[in-house]
C-alpha cells in the first residue's frame, strides 16, 4: 500500500524558510516522479517542484524558482521541499505526489499524471 505523509509546514513570517518532508511507503522514489503541490484558498491546486522519471532537472513554477528547491533522498524515501523567503502568496496547504508504480511521467507539472497524494500540510506565511 503506497502512503505519502508530508510534515513541516506552520506559520512563519513573511520572509523566513520552512522545509517540507513527504515520507513516501509501499513505493521507490529513486527513478519515480514525484512532486509537490499546493492549493490556496479559493484557487486551483497548482504544481510546485516536481520531478518527472525520466532525465532532467526539477521543475519549478514560476513564482518559486529561485527560492524553492526539490530534493530527495532516494536510501530513505523521503522528498523535500525547501521554502526561503516566503510570501503571503505561498500561504496554501502543500501537497506531495506519486504516480502509480512503473508510470513514464514526462511533464511532472501534470497532477493527472499522478495516482497517490498525501494528506497535506498547511503553510501560512504571516505579513
Amino acid at each position: 500500500q503506497v502512503q505519502l505523509v508530508e510534515s513541516g509546514g506552520g506559520l512563519v513570517q513573511s520572509g523566513g524558510s520552512l522545509r517540507l518532508s513527504c515520507v513516501v511507503s509501499g513505493f521507490n522514489l529513486r527513478y519515480s516522479a514525484i512532486g509537490w503541490f499546493r492549493q490556496a484558498p479559493g484557487k486551483e491546486r497548482e504544481a510546485v517542484a516536481c520531478v518527472s522519471s525520466i532525465a532532467g532537472g526539477p521543475y519549478y513554477e514560476d513564482s518559486v524558482q529561485g527560492r524553492f528547491t526539490f530534493s530527495k533522498d532516494s536510501a530513505k524515501n523521503i522528498a523535500y521541499l525547501q521554502m526561503n523567503s516566503l510570501n503571503g502568496d505561498d500561504t496554501a496547504v502543500y501537497y506531495c505526489a506519486a504516480p502509480a508504480a512503473g508510470t513514464v511521467v514526462a511533464h511532472c507539472h501534470n497532477e493527472r499524471a499522478y495516482s497517490y497524494w498525501g494528506q497535506g500540510t498547511q503553510v501560512t506565511v504571516s505579513s
